[in-house]
């Protein structure tokens, strides 16, 4: 059955095609009948070269893409002084920029994931550095949070108390883009007034929200835990599992950053 899902749509386009003989292709010769072995044929038990995804793959490579984010973010929060923020933007742009291009081009690369957990555990690093001085112990707190999340939607996704439809994926994308916008509308609004739009001004609405934030999120981890169960499901290759790292990686890291400053908005 086709699915909605564009990461699906290029699964079945290799190895479908075929060949025909056209005006110039050479004709058999007259003659005694060739000799076929019947059992030179290939076994349709032979062993495949194709190695097909397994939960195994989406569960090791997912680990290796955050450990890799960790490492790095430890490592930028260790530096000197104020070294961490000379890499942060840099790390920042670059990571945005690679981000949409394995996106849009469904890139399912180690090399890509892990340049981009890396790019963006610098970032995380420092910023996780920044809030941990004004608010000490937060971002303890805030890592909590986000595996607890991400450990309690699981459980919802695995049981089957939401069950993810096409639906659902329109809802939830949809806020996920309205969101969007209003955050980059917010952000433009700082050029012209103090506060921007209030999102972020640390008040009520800023709980509100990154509350709402918070919950995109969440349910954005249930469409990547079923990106992985219907890649494995149409047999897509053993490295697609990077692809599904990369979108969990997105999804958690938005989520530990709206948790961080739902955090600090109560610590003010």
């Amino acid at each position: 059955m086709p699915s909605s899902n564009p990461a699906f749509s290029r699964l079945g386009a290799a190895g479908n095609g075929q060949q025909y003989a056209g005006w110039g292709a050479p004709q058999p010769q007259y003659g005694a009948p060739a000799q076929q072995d019947p059992y030179a044929a290939p076994s349709p038990y032979a062993a495949t070269t194709t190695r097909y995804l397994t939960m195994d793959d989406v569960v090791s490579k997912t680990g290796i893409t955050f450990l890799v984010t960790v490492l790095t973010a430890a490592a930028t929060w260790a530096l000197p002084g104020d070294a961490a923020w000379g890499f942060a933007l840099p790390a920042v742009l670059v990571a945005f920029v690679l981000g949409l291009v394995i996106a849009f081009k469904q890139i399912a690369n180690p090399v890509a994931t892990l340049a981009y957990g890396a790019l963006y555990g610098v970032a995380l690093g420092a910023i996780s550095e920044a809030f941990n001085m004004i608010y000490p112990g937060i971002v303890m707190q805030a890592l909590i949070g986000t595996f607890g999340v991400f450990a309690g939607m699981l459980v919802v996704y695995k049981t089957g108390a939401i069950r993810v439809t096409p639906k659902l994926t329109r809802w939830v994308i949809g806020a996920m883009v309205g969101a969007l916008v209003l955050a980059l509308a917010n952000f433009v609004a700082y050029f012209f007034m103090e506060d921007g739009l209030g999102l972020r001004s640390g008040g009520t609405l800023s709980i509100v929200f990154s509350l709402v934030m918070i919950g995109i999120a969440a349910f954005m981890l249930l469409l990547d835990f079923d990106m992985a169960d219907e890649a494995i499901r149409r047999g897509a290759p053993a490295k697609f599992a990077w692809y599904i790292a990369f979108g969990l990686l997105v999804t958690v890291v938005w989520l530990y950053m709206e948790i961080l400053r739902l955090l600090s908005y109560f610590r003010e």
